[in-house]
């Protein structure tokens, strides 16, 4: 049957009408569809914004690190190796700012008015637990201008003594002083120092009486107890390794509570003087009032990094110990270490003005 020319044309115009109609009614979908999509993923990326902490975008920016110390120094070598390695993990800058003076006193003031956001913090040794006692009055109040981040290791330090000199041992030592009381000196880098506190501290364990000499600086120390101008030295085991090594000083002792890994053959003076324990340290704080939940972040990540074997290892070689605890633990630690050398300044009446 044949079919009118007509009516053929008009179905098949009806025909692409309605495919048009489809197309223009998927491509409407489609686009809504878009549209809803972006729009949620707009709105979940708001949400998640809203949503989420300081703690959990930290750190945004760079990361400024306060040295109360001249560059160059150990605590300045700490801070630049641990400030690459946060910066290789976090991908952002660490700032390594050398505030030096006063006894880290300078430094330490500027870290207080620093706002508590986490993006500024403070390298510490033990003159910061040491200071509030050494010095009538401080710019700051380490306890309630402070937040502890945690410690990153312990630096005992270490007796020596000239070669000619005849005690061999802490024994040797006590039994000598007791016989020429007050005849003995002990030098140290200062009045005042991590050292200097490690031999009043043990002259009052051990019930002797020695001469402090305190010099400018270690070097020029190292150079009297060579000289044999002063008896013995308490000192870093970074700085008289060498001098150990060649055999011009001979090493009685560390103050640590347990021998170092480094020089096993070195006894403890608290083998001889139960109890005793004299270590320097480095650590971080913050200023008070920053989050805790950035402290905590800050705190692990720094434990972990100095727990690793690359810079336990580079810690080990300058005579240290990681550590790596908690900001409670830190916490803890900094009160027993303020309360235990406060003790040792005022019974042995040292005063800084």
């Amino acid at each position: 049957m044949l079919r009118d020319a007509s009516v053929t044309q008009r179905e098949d115009d009806d025909s692409l009408a309605i495919g048009a109609r489809h197309r223009l009614a998927c491509a409407r979908l489609l686009s809504t569809a878009t549209l809803l999509a972006v729009s949620a993923a707009g709105t979940t990326s708001a949400f998640a914004a809203q949503t989420s902490t300081p703690a959990d975008r930290y750190p945004e920016k760079p990361i400024r690190v306060i040295v109360p110390f001249a560059p160059g120094g150990g605590l300045d070598l700490t801070a630049r190796l641990l400030g690459l390695k946060i910066t290789e993990k976090w991908k952002q800058n660490v700032v390594i700012d050398a505030r030096p003076g006063a006894a880290t006193i300078v430094g330490t003031e500027i870290a207080s008015h620093a706002l508590p956001d986490g993006y500024t913090v403070l390298m510490i040794t033990t003159t910061f637990a040491i200071n509030p006692s050494l010095y009538r009055k401080l710019p700051y109040d380490p306890q309630r201008d402070f937040t502890a981040v945690t410690q990153l290791n312990a630096q005992p330090n270490i007796v020596v003594v000239g070669p000619t000199f005849s005690a061999r041992s802490v024994k040797d030592l006590i039994a000598l002083a007791k016989a020429r009381r007050g005849e003995l000196t002990f030098a140290s880098p200062g009045a005042g120092s991590a050292p200097h506190l490690a031999g009043e501290l043990f002259q009052r364990m051990a019930g002797v009486q020695m001469i402090h000499v305190p010099y400018k600086g270690i070097p020029p120390a190292v150079t009297d107890v060579l000289g044999g101008r002063v008896t013995m030295l308490f000192t870093t085991t970074l700085s008289a390794a060498p001098h150990i090594q060649s055999g011009k000083m001979k090493a009685l002792a560390v103050t640590s509570a347990k021998r170092l890994p480094s020089m096993p053959d070195v006894p403890t003076i608290a083998e001889t003087v139960p109890g005793y324990e004299a270590e320097a340290f480095q650590g971080v704080v913050a200023p008070a009032g920053v989050p805790r939940a950035i402290v905590e972040k800050l705190a692990n990540e720094l434990a972990s990094l100095v727990k690793s074997r690359e810079v336990a290892e580079r810690f080990e070689a300058d005579g240290a110990v990681a550590a790596g605890s908690t900001p409670q633990q830190f916490a803890a630690f900094l009160k027993t270490e303020t309360e235990k050398w406060a003790k040792v300044i005022r019974e042995a009446k040292i005063q800084q003005e």
